[in-house]
């Protein structure tokens, strides 16, 4: 990798982080589509640290509040003594559905997971229930009903949007589109829906992130280039990350979520006609 495609694929990690339309579909399909060499699992996810500081920086004050409020509660051993405490548990709960997952099929994510035929499917897919979720928001606005704003979360919502959040371990899902499906179905606003995926993102993102960066260490870290690429890549996708954040909230709160299921399922057809025509290979070649 030259370090002109790591700063690219910081980019295309950064725009796609967090629009629900799966960042390591992007990571894997550019790559092929230039004939650049597979950045691989390990990479998509340390460079996803830089996405989640995005995420840090964007929601510093919430954050911090969340967790002053639960550390408090631990050390009081008044475990749910406010709503900032309460969010900080349903995090933890939400955690736990991709956490379990990820340990299970963590071989078959970094192997066979990464087929686009996988990413295809999994592109038009879940953009399909997505439409699905988009419909059924629109009946409960029609039929009057009060849709969830943050504060109205319960341990239902936060388990939940966590088990839609381990459907996005399967690449071409999307974490944000995965959690925003989830919340629609469980009457959360669109607008409630991505800002909860972002909190509940920080602890999933953060540990997948450093047990890669020490798992493959010794790739990731084999030379000085390899190093300076890893650091531009995370950096870019951080700057480029923080406006997507910004525009996603904006754009939720007048739109719906149409755009991008319509992206999607363009780019899986495109993806399906380039594979069943041969143009492109469904697995990166394996190293000797």
């Amino acid at each position: 990798m030259t370090l002109l495609q790591a700063i690219i694929l910081g980019i295309v990690q950064g725009l796609t982080e967090w629009l629900p339309i799966s960042s390591t579909a992007h990571l894997r399909i550019v790559p092929a589509l230039l004939d650049w060499p597979d950045p691989g699992a390990a990479f998509t996810a340390v460079i996803q640290l830089g996405t989640l500081a995005a995420v840090v920086i964007y929601f510093w004050s919430h954050l911090l509040r969340i967790g002053r409020s639960w550390l408090l509660g631990v050390l009081s051993r008044q475990w749910l003594h406010d709503d900032d405490a309460r969010m900080g548990w349903m995090m933890i709960l939400g955690t736990v559905p991709i956490v379990i997952c990820g340990l299970l099929f963590q071989r078959y994510i970094k192997t066979t997971f990464r087929s686009l035929y996988v990413i295809a499917f999994a592109l038009i897919g879940l953009a399909l229930v997505l439409a699905v979720a988009e419909a059924y928001l629109k009946r409960r606005q029609q039929a009057g009903k009060k849709l969830k704003e943050l504060h109205d979360l319960g341990w239902n919502e936060a388990l939940g949007v966590g088990f839609a959040q381990a459907v996005a371990l399967i690449p071409g899902s999307s974490r944000s589109g995965t959690t925003m499906t989830g919340g629609l179905f469980l009457g959360l606003s669109r607008e409630t829906a991505a800002r909860f995926s972002f909190l509940l993102s920080f602890p999933s993102v953060l540990a997948a992130g450093i047990k890669e960066l020490i798992d493959e260490r010794h790739v990731l870290l084999a030379s000085q280039e390899n190093l300076v690429n890893l650091i531009a890549a995370t950096v870019v996708s951080g700057i480029v990350g923080y406006a997507s954040i910004a525009f996603l909230i904006g754009f939720l709160k007048r739109h719906t979520t149409y755009i991008f299921i319509i992206y999607r399922l363009l780019l899986g057809g495109v993806l399906l006609y380039l594979l069943w025509s041969g143009n492109l290979a469904p697995l990166p070649p394996v190293s000797p």
